[in-house]
């Protein structure tokens, strides 16, 4: 018998409970799955950041924390966390990110904001540029950038995905290493941030970054809030050197009712919607992955703690 430990927010008990048992019987895993943090000979720990479980070191005969998010940034500095770190690859959270990302990329390269808020009488046509004439930089080339810069590219978008490791993206255009930065931002009518927060990529976009963009270029950040300095994004906006800015995430969640992106006109806000974990596939790799561990084969998507992600 296998135990695992479900370690979440307790409202996310009653919806992965059975589904996760499920997963691991499909994987032929014979499951006791808990939520009694007592359980020591735990040897797997399914996980969400919460507040009743902070200190992995009792965990001896854990052989992985398997997180429940993409996100690892709120356990990966943690000093008792030593056994290997696995954070979430989910085909459904993959798939969900594509849809918003293209829809928010064609929405700004097609101009539909100007219609869809009226014209107020006025015919007034503008044809937007093809595809091919509007490129795209994707900050980030993991599992959700790369899937991204595949849909794009498929529409026909010159894709540059930008990383800070070298990656290899088959046929599409890949950058990599902060001396390369500016130069992928220089040509980026339309950026998209899909970067991991760490110490890094904390105020990426500042002003000097942000200057590098062409003039009227559109950012969309399902990513991290942190990615970008507010107030340098903000007189970015002001002067129009970036048109418009539509932001999925952000420092502070939800977004304060006084901030002044939710009342800026050249700012779209949505409320941490452009992708989630979907727990109906999510149990499927976390089990999956559990399998490989018991098996003697190599963990997917380990964390590398040097770079935090």
């Amino acid at each position: 018998m296998t135990v695992i430990l479900f370690s979440a927010e307790n409202q996310l008990w009653d919806t992965y409970s059975e589904l996760l048992l499920d997963a691991c019987k499909a994987e032929g895993i014979e499951a006791d799955i808990t939520r009694d943090a007592d359980r020591s000979d735990a040897e797997f720990i399914v996980y969400a950041p919460n507040d009743q479980l902070t200190d992995f070191t009792p965990y001896t005969d854990c052989k992985a924390v398997l997180s429940l998010w993409a996100g690892v940034e709120r356990i990966v500095g943690n000093k008792t966390l030593t056994q290997p770190l696995c954070r979430l690859v989910d085909p459904g959270l993959t798939q969900g990110m594509v849809e918003w990302v293209t829809g928010q990329v064609l929405r700004h390269h097609l101009g539909l904001d100007m219609y869809i808020h009226g014209t107020k009488g006025a015919w007034k046509q503008v044809v937007p540029p093809l595809s091919s004439d509007r490129p795209v930089t994707i900050l980030g080339a993991g599992a959700l950038g790369a899937a991204c810069a595949r849909s794009l590219t498929n529409l026909g978008f010159p894709v540059t995905c930008w990383s800070r490791t070298p990656k290899n993206l088959d046929g599409i255009k890949t950058v990599a290493g902060m001396e390369n930065l500016n130069s992928a931002l220089e040509n980026a009518h339309i950026l998209v941030l899909l970067l991991p927060l760490t110490e890094e990529t904390t105020n990426l976009l500042n002003d000097e970054r942000l200057a590098h963009l062409p003039t009227g270029a559109f950012i969309i950040n399902p990513g991290r809030g942190p990615l970008i300095d507010d107030q340098s994004l903000l007189a970015m906006l002001d002067t129009g050197h970036v048109e418009h800015a539509t932001l999925d995430v952000f420092r502070v969640e939800p977004l304060p009712a006084e901030h002044p992106y939710w009342t800026h006109p050249s700012v779209t806000v949505t409320p941490h919607i452009a992708s989630a974990t979907r727990p109906e596939t999510a149990v499927k790799s976390i089990a999956a992955n559990m399998r490989r561990a018991l098996d003697g084969e190599p963990l997917l998507n380990l964390v590398d703690r040097s770079r935090g992600y």
